[in-house]
């Protein structure tokens, strides 16, 4: 009629049993902070590069392709999805302190710093293009003829070493370059608002500059380019690590002239534009210099990233971080076989033109 008591404390155990049970697996969640409520318009942009607006645009481009398909376990909002991958790219931090940050896990920070990165770098047909209207290619010209009065100049190239994690695996030694430490050599062209306008970041540390140039598109398109009238008469201008040719041109090694002097003095200040932007680049978001722990593809996916934010940040007129001794170095030395040829576009310039500035 009655429960025997034995029979009574055993279901009793089994009860208390399954509450500690289920309190040993239920999830903790972090508490989340709201940085646009916690931080100062100043503290903020120190800590993520961007105002608050800037920030704001940023996410009405990404927004749709970041956030989660449901709210379940408090996933992260997109915005703070958006903040953390900033956070990453401004501080150069280990993925543990970007995930402290936002109070998410290293695991989590690392997936959703590679899906917050791709989502941006694939604006980059929307953010980072040549000039291709006769138009755009005037307007892109006559910018920099104000500059140091180089006529019929589209851009500026160069490349830069960003600094990256061993790779591991037999082709590792392939990304260490000259100076000794891994990176990915990467080639852009900007405009003289130091804007980039192409951008090649796939090429290992130890690839010349030359090798990245002659594979890539930029090329091809300038050559055809070239023949069907779109950059007739139209230079991009880099220094001697380069191929001196009828479209890019390249410095004197030895001037002998007062018109090769200024032919020289011309193209160095207007081909200054190149590495500002890379000072601005790396100095807006320190991970391209303090190096990435990441692995390669996703390291190849910040860079363009970073790339288009940059870009979206002169659209805005965003301000520039405080001065930070950023080094930028030059990917290739002088190479003297790459001046001396295709050399008749380059005197013809300074004879036809340069001579006349004197």
């Amino acid at each position: 009629m009655y429960s025997s008591s034995s029979e009574f404390t055993s279901s009793s155990d089994e009860e208390l049993i399954e509450m500690v049970r289920r309190r040993r697996h239920a999830k903790v969640f972090k508490e989340r902070r709201n940085p646009f409520n916690q931080f100062s318009d100043e503290e903020f942009f120190d800590r993520f590069r961007f105002t608050k607006d800037g920030v704001n645009e940023i996410l009405g481009y990404t927004e749709d392709t970041i956030k989660f398909d449901s709210a379940r376990n408090q996933c992260l909002t997109p915005m703070n999805q958006l903040l953390l991958t900033l956070r990453f790219y401004a501080s150069g931090c280990m993925l543990i302190s970007a995930g402290d940050f936002i109070g998410v896990t290293k695991a989590t920070a690392g997936r959703i710093i590679k899906k917050v990165s791709t989502t941006i770098a694939q604006l980059r047909e929307l953010f980072i293009k040549m000039p291709e209207t006769v138009n755009e290619i005037r307007d892109i010209q006559a910018g920099f003829y104000e500059i140091a009065r180089f006529p019929k100049v589209i851009g500026t190239i160069d490349c830069t070493h960003i600094k990256i994690q061993s790779p591991g695996n037999h082709d590792a030694e392939l990304y260490r370059n000259r100076k000794g430490y891994f990176s990915y050599n990467v080639q852009t062209t900007c405009d003289y608002n130091l804007k980039i306008t192409n951008i090649v970041a796939r090429w290992p540390g130890s690839t010349h500059d030359q090798t990245i140039f002659n594979n890539s598109r930029l090329k091809t398109k300038l050559e055809s380019g070239t023949v069907i009238g779109i950059y007739n008469d139209c230079f991009l201008l880099g220094d001697n690590g380069y191929r001196n040719s009828n479209y890019l041109l390249t410095p004197l090694l030895q001037p002998h002239t007062a018109a090769e002097e200024k032919y020289n003095s011309c193209h160095i200040i207007t081909r200054n534009t190149v590495e500002r932007q890379y000072g601005i680049l790396k100095r807006r978001f320190p991970i391209l210099s303090l190096g990435m722990r990441v692995n390669k593809e996703t390291a190849k996916i910040i860079v363009v990233a970073t790339a288009v934010l940059h870009n979206i940040a002169i659209n805005r007129n965003e301000p520039l971080p405080i001065q930070e001794d950023i080094l930028v170095e030059a990917a290739d030395a002088f190479n003297e076989g790459n001046n001396e040829a295709n050399n008749n576009t380059r005197q013809r310039l300074i004879q036809n033109y340069f001579q006349n500035l004197l």
